[in-house]
């Protein structure tokens, strides 16, 4: 050993590294437990032998078929829906530095609603490869308006203002919705169980739909993981470090917008999955976007996949939707984590 590599500090590993690996560990754990529960249990039961049958050489019956084209695409479409809210959320919080604030808050996921409902009132779209353009315009639409409206002009919005704005835009543009949905009984035939948020009964193709814009959404948080944690210190000591400030703010919106766009026009309005998993997964892993996002897109389909299988058990042998059963799970949880002083700040 030279006096070179004497004088040399070793390699630390950085603070808190192991605890967010056994966080992220966990989480994956837990995602693979679940999603082994979401096919094998349903409001039919079957044996575990029958389901592992189903999934390793079915013989195309009507048993391994409920698993195979029924509980497999259900399960998949979970973990994708359940992923791209988690980040969605992530990406909001951080961008407004706000830990209540989520795509429903900030009146993303009403806007792509409603504009799913005008869609299929006033043109009468029904296939998701049709409405997801619309459910793209909406996300856009709603974020540019509350964001417009709660900047005043010149000056950057507040996060209460954002936070204010957007859950008062959301609720008239949801109210609109549901009165579309009202005064016509086919489309609130058509409208009823998407608007309730629902994994189950989805059109063929439904995830493969999907699935490109959820990818390039998540490459795009991703990129603006390292940013984001330069803006967390500040503008001006993010622009002193390199960062490229309203980019990256044009990235997160537009990410924000590909997730929550396709994940709304797959399964419908979710609440409380963005709000509540980011703001969990900080506690555990400390104010760095990139574990916060990597975490939170398990996290959030572990929490989604978890609820569609509570709601498939809880009123056997009828289901309850995957929306109800988040805000039900979502909102004690969520009281709980917001009385941690540790989880109230960025």
């Amino acid at each position: 050993m030279s006096a070179t590599d004497l004088r040399r500090p070793p390699a630390r590993t950085p603070p808190g590294t192991p605890r967010r690996l056994w966080t992220l560990l966990l989480a994956l754990a837990l995602l693979g437990a679940v999603t082994v529960l979401s096919v094998a249990v349903g409001s039919g039961m079957l044996p575990p032998a029958t389901v592992w049958q189903a999934v390793t050489a079915s013989d195309g019956s009507a048993v391994h078929a409920t698993v195979v084209d029924l509980r497999v695409p259900r399960t998949l479409l979970g973990i994708a829906v359940g992923a791209a809210l988690g980040v969605a959320g992530a990406l909001i919080q951080a961008l407004t530095r706000n830990p209540l604030a989520d795509p429903g808050v900030l009146g993303v996921n009403a806007g792509a609603g409603f504009a799913v409902a005008l869609a299929v009132a006033v043109l009468g779209v029904t296939r998701i490869e049709q409405y997801l353009w619309f459910a793209f315009a909406g996300a856009v639409a709603a974020t540019v308006v509350v964001y417009a409206i709660a900047a005043q002009g010149h000056r950057a919005p507040s996060p209460l203002r954002l936070t204010l704005v957007g859950v008062a835009f959301g609720a008239v543009l949801t109210g609109v919705a549901q009165t579309l949905a009202l005064t016509d009984p086919r489309t609130f035939d058509r409208m009823r169980f998407w608007g309730a948020g629902t994994i189950t009964d989805r059109p063929q193709g439904t995830l493969s739909t999907i699935l490109p814009w959820l990818l390039l959404g998540l490459l795009v948080a991703a990129l603006c993981a390292h940013p984001l944690n330069a803006i967390a210190l500040g503008e001006d000591h993010a622009r002193a470090v390199g960062a490229l400030v309203a980019p990256t703010r044009i990235a997160v919106v537009l990410a924000v917008t590909l997730l929550c766009g396709a994940a709304t026009a797959a399964a419908g309005p979710i609440a409380f999955v963005g709000l509540m998993v980011p703001h969990a997964v900080r506690w555990l892993t400390g104010p760095d976007q990139r574990w916060i996002i990597g975490v939170s897109a398990v996290a959030g389909s572990v929490l989604l996949l978890s609820s569609d299988v509570i709601g498939r058990l809880v009123v056997v042998p009828a289901e309850l939707q995957v929306g109800i059963v988040t805000a039900f799970v979502g909102a004690p949880m969520l009281i709980v984590l917001a009385r941690r002083t540790r989880a109230r700040a960025l």
